[in-house]
């Protein structure tokens, strides 16, 4: 799957993969890191960035497209405006 080819059926799998995951697993000591959630696989990835995760796949041998989202969160990053 390349990132251009991403659908709002990937996001929908990668999130139900994560609400899935947080209830299987114990994430109080990842708080405040970052998950990437693959919706092909469903293999779940811990950072301390998207970057992290993105290198720490090429380095087991591939990059594929991932869904980001900083654990205890419902997001990764909130972009602001000025107040």
């Amino acid at each position: 799957m390349v990132a251009a080819n991403w659908t709002d059926k990937d996001t929908a799998r990668a999130l139900q993969l994560w609400e899935r995951y947080q209830t299987e697993h114990d994430l109080t000591h990842r708080r405040g890191q970052t998950a990437g959630i693959e919706p092909t696989t469903g293999r779940v990835w811990f950072g301390e960035s998207a970057l992290a995760i993105a290198e720490q796949m090429e380095t087991a041998g591939g990059r594929v497209p991932f869904y980001a989202v900083r654990v205890g969160s419902d997001h990764y990053l909130r972009k602001g405006g000025r107040r």
